[in-house]
């Protein structure tokens, strides 16, 4: 079966964490890569997202951590959402 991968990079702007790391990302930018396979139909071909990964390195070791699509958009939309503080007194 045809594979492909795709890579597109984001920006935190806060520190965040997404299901499944073990630790809070500082602010910063992460590439994030997706594998596709080529599904084949009689009058069209279509890709179907396999994997969403988001590689991160520690110590110098580089851990390719399964991402939910869904909820990276969403970490997203609230980095980029404007803070909601409490005033100082």
């Amino acid at each position: 079966m045809l594979s492909r991968t795709s890579s597109k990079q984001v920006t935190f702007f806060r520190s965040f964490r997404l299901s499944g790391f073990d630790h809070v990302q500082p602010p910063g930018v992460y590439r994030i890569d997706t594998l596709e396979e080529l599904i084949e139909a009689v009058s069209f071909s279509a890709w179907k997202r396999v994997s969403t990964t988001m590689p991160l390195t520690y110590n110098g070791l580089t851990e390719y951590m399964p991402v939910d699509p869904g909820e990276l958009d969403r970490a997203l939309a609230n980095d980029a959402a404007p803070r909601t503080d409490p005033p100082s007194p």
